[in-house]
């Protein structure tokens, strides 16, 4: 008997879908639900797996080819002897890849087979919902191994989707009885990633994959390549006693280019650093801390050697070809489709905030004592620019079907950067925020985004958004505003510079605080005397510094 694969609904208005890679070719054994193609649409790339389990008997389409939803793409029977000659239009025999970045990727049974079975009952660990619209997530990481003990909310994994990186927990304590998907393999919300149970795990017999594994080209049909099913985790091997080896290399399987160089910058021996991070990720402020102490406890030098500046090490990375990030395919999707959808442009406002670093100067002391954060310039910033959101709406507002939305409450996203890229956690009614109240919740987003313990709703309902471009030194740039979002605030590095003043009646050249702020905006709705009106406000404020009676201590 032979079962149709056709090309399954994927979206609202979504009528065609572009086949762009086989990950079957006629004769390979396919299992139930095992990714048969890649489809791409404009909305999402996706898979489509295997209704049954069998074998490729035809391949209806070639890639590239544009078929209708409900258009039967490929034919599974019981048998490879059914196969027939590819039939019309041609399709490949095996999709060849001549890219590392565009290698097929290891199907879930195929890693559900290097593990081992479980001699006891388990409880399956799913896929959960994690967002509105996120239907899919990618397993980037395994935090355990078959055979490792677990507790009850304990991480599993970690899962990657288009809108935040979140752990999956174990909803029971008992031991990995089998690990079920890959790392680096999409999956659906809801789908198995695992069994967690009470019983033994006894060895299995590992199963060969068909999956394309060649980095130029992959099996034809007439030979397909086995290799052992390495992408779960394996369990762990018994040693008499433990020893050092093991955890250095643990070390540096978690260290990133950036953070291995700043240790060799800084003469830190990554074996010797506990890493914070997930997983014991051996993150940048871990190095930076081994160096303080390594600083700490260095003796002094005899004598001070000539003044020499050290040549700069090239980085790691420089000749090297690497995949997008699943981040980064969704920030380039997100930027591009917002330059290609609104009218955007930039206005520049310079800003004296002389006054406000003298008010922070006086209060820092205080302000730390009572709030247990520092007093920086981006709360003043974040304060002053939500403050005027509410007399300016239409800064605060989006376009949707033709008409204007004007929010009733002002969401500020603040961008943070990471090593893993770019993102804009958000600050829900950010307008009833003193400066205090800022301090901290800014302090606890970046701290979160960094430790990549976001959740979905913090990435979601963002109305505005601040960034600050100057944390490097950038005097200001043009930031891209983020749908449906309509502007996006970006301030520069503070600079301390001569400039002209009023003094007795007259002008003066003094040196004062100066900033740049960058209203990028939307041109559909927002004028660019709407953007003036606004940042002129927001200039004045700020130059007044009157901020006293807000700072919430």
């Amino acid at each position: 008997m032979s079962i149709e694969v056709k090309l399954p609904e994927l979206g609202e208005s979504v009528t065609e879908g572009t086949v762009t890679r086989w990950l079957k070719a006629v004769g390979e054994r396919v299992e139930i639900d095992e990714p048969l193609l890649e489809v791409s649409t404009d909305k999402v790339d996706t898979e489509v797996p295997s209704l049954v389990a069998g074998y490729v008997i035809q391949l209806l389409a070639a890639e590239d080819d544009v078929v209708a939803v409900g258009a039967t793409l490929a034919v599974i029977g019981d048998s490879a002897d059914e196969a027939a000659a590819p039939a019309a239009p041609e399709a490949p025999a095996a999709p060849v890849v001549d890219t590392p970045v565009a290698l097929p990727e290891p199907a879930a049974p195929a890693a559900a087979a290097a593990a081992p079975a479980a001699s006891g009952s388990g409880t399956p660990v799913v896929l959960p919902e994690l967002g509105e619209s996120v239907t899919e997530g990618t397993v980037t990481r395994w935090l355990k191994a078959v055979g490792d003990t677990i507790e009850v909310d304990e991480p599993l994994l970690e899962v990657s989707t288009d809108k935040v990186d979140t752990e999956v927990p174990s909803p029971v304590a008992g031991t990995v009885q089998q690990i079920l998907v890959a790392e680096d393999e999409t999956v659906a919300v809801g789908a198995t990633l695992a069994i967690v149970g009470d019983g033994a795990v006894a060895p299995a017999p590992v199963a060969p994959t068909s999956a394309p594994v060649a980095p130029t080209s992959a099996p034809t049909a007439s030979a397909p390549a086995a290799t052992p099913a390495a992408s779960a985790p394996a369990a762990p091997v018994p040693a008499a006693a433990p020893v050092a080896e093991p955890a250095a290399a643990a070390t540096e399987a978690y260290v990133t280019p950036i953070v291995r160089k700043l240790a060799a910058d800084n003469g830190v021996d990554l074996a010797t650093v506990n890493g914070t991070g997930i997983g014991g990720r051996v993150r940048r402020e871990d190095v930076l801390a081994a160096a303080a102490a390594l600083a700490a406890t260095a003796p002094a030098p005899s004598a001070a050697p000539s003044a020499t500046i050290a040549k700069p090490e090239p980085s790691p990375l420089r000749g090297t070809t690497v995949p997008f990030t699943r981040l980064r395919k969704a920030i380039a999707s997100a930027t591009v489709n917002s330059l290609q959808t609104q009218a955007q442009l930039t206005t520049v406002v310079e800003v004296d905030i002389t006054n406000i670093a003298a008010l922070r100067s006086r209060k820092k002391d205080e302000f730390l004592e009572k709030t247990g954060q520092k007093l920086s310039f981006m709360s003043f910033f974040a304060y002053a620019a939500v403050e005027l959101l509410q007399q300016y709406p239409i800064i605060n507002a989006s376009v949707s079907d033709n008409q204007i939305v004007y929010h009733p409450t002002e969401n500020l996203s603040i961008a943070v950067d990471t090593e893993r890229g770019l993102y804009a956690p958000v600050i829900k009614d950010a307008g009833s925020l003193t400066i205090a109240g800022y301090s901290e919740k800014i302090a606890e987003l970046a701290a979160r985004t960094r430790d990549n313990k976001l959740t979905p709703d913090d990435m979601t309902g963002g109305t505005f958004t601040l960034t600050n471009t100057g944390s490097r030194g950038a005097l200001f740039d043009t930031p891209i505003v983020s749908m449906p979002q309509s502007a996006i605030l970006g301030t520069g590095t503070v600079v301390r510079r001569p400039a002209v003043v009023k003094a007795d009646g007259g002008e003066a050249i003094a040196v004062r605080s100066m900033v740049y702020l960058a209203l990028s905006y939307d041109h559909r709705i927002i004028d660019g005397a709407d953007a003036a009106r606004y940042l002129s406000a927001l200039k004045a404020r700020l130059e007044a510094a009157d901020f006293e009676s807000a700072l919430g201590i």
